[in-house]
């Protein structure tokens, strides 16, 4: 998944290239050129480990990738979080339990 080697490659490159831009280019161009880089680089190579760990999806525009907190999509059908109630233990989508009115509650993933 993550390869330390491949990263510190990627971070000294990103170094090398930053700092040969400063030498050719003057100084305000050569040194935003440097910050650029020296950003962008590592933003790429977390997008390429990020598309491999998705198995090849696009970004998250695509809808179907991430998962978000809880998971990748474990309750398709359910479509929420569901709550059981502690008083007589009845599963419901609400504030309130609709069986005995209760308040009291926890969250049931």
């Amino acid at each position: 998944m993550f390869n330390y080697k491949t990263y510190l490659i990627f971070l000294f490159a990103s170094l090398g290239i930053s700092i040969g831009l400063q030498m050719i280019l003057p100084f305000p161009y050569g040194l935003g050129a440097a910050l650029a880089i020296f950003i962008a680089f590592p933003l790429l190579l977390r997008r390429r480990y990020m598309s491999r760990m998705r198995g090849g999806l696009g970004g998250s525009e695509s809808g179907t990738g991430g998962g978000g907190f809880f998971g990748m999509g474990s309750q398709s059908g359910t479509g929420g979080v569901r709550y059981v109630c502690l008083v007589c233990n009845h599963k419901h989508k609400g504030g309130t339990c609709p069986r005995c009115g209760s308040k009291m509650q926890r969250a049931d993933f």
